[in-house]
């Protein structure tokens, strides 16, 4: 109830005014039945302009530790969560793979939307990183259609560590669902999986136009970090 109170009553018209998304190929994403919405993730706001723009209720998994903080800011960002349809996780230790695949399984399987970002973590400098194959894990053992969705410019709106969004128009496109029910029955074939997650990043390469790289986001951010700062 919250979910739908914020998109059309609170929140949702209000952001629907302010940042006037501009959308294509929304007609890519099926009215009915379970579906993967597979997208690029280029700002914590990427959260909050997806569940606008569709119609129907996506549902994102996030660590459980967002559901957890204290004071104002933690009730604020424990609401805006639940209020989001996102699901909190226990990410730690060796199950925590497997409990957010079972999360995620659970809202194809009642002919939902998992909403999911491959790379795992946002971009560290607006490229787009080599996608993890939890997704490709994901559509094997559900047989859902993957609709691959670019966030076009959600990192001029608010990029990393600014907490209030700048003022413009947010971009966003969707391609055309993918298939991947020639390989049913071959989920857990990691040779599979990585040919199944790396055709859904290149459909998300060339809907965002962002240079690729073949290596994991949260690699680039820890050489990042190591890096010495300027003298």
């Amino acid at each position: 109830m919250l979910y739908w109170l914020l998109k059309y009553v609170v929140l949702g018209p209000l952001l629907r005014l302010i940042f006037r998304p501009q959308v294509e190929g929304l007609e890519h994403v099926p009215e009915t039945g379970p579906v993967i919405l597979a997208s690029n993730h280029l700002s914590f706001s990427d959260s909050i302009f997806t569940p606008l723009i569709v119609k129907r209720k996506v549902t994102f998994i996030a660590k459980a530790e967002y559901f957890t903080g204290r004071g104002l800011k933690g009730w604020l960002t424990r609401m805006f969560f639940v209020g989001s349809g996102t699901i909190p996780v226990d990410r730690s230790g060796g199950r925590a793979a497997r409990a957010a695949l079972d999360t995620q399984l659970s809202v194809l399987r009642a002919g939902g939307i998992a909403g999911i970002y491959p790379e795992g973590t946002r971009s560290p400098d607006g490229r787009l990183y080599r996608g993890k194959t939890g997704v490709a894990r994901l559509a094997l053992e559900s047989g859902a259609p993957v609709v691959p969705m670019a966030m076009l410019n959600s990192d001029a709106i608010q990029p990393t560590g600014q907490i209030i969004p700048n003022l413009g128009r947010v971009r966003i496109r969707f391609g055309p669902p993918l298939d991947f029910s020639r390989y049913a029955g071959m989920a857990g074939d990691r040779f599979v999986e990585r040919a199944v997650t790396d055709e859904i990043m290149y459909e998300l390469m060339e809907l965002s136009g962002r240079e690729y790289v073949d290596t994991y986001a949260q690699k680039a951010k820890g050489v990042a970090a190591r890096q010495p700062l300027p003298a």
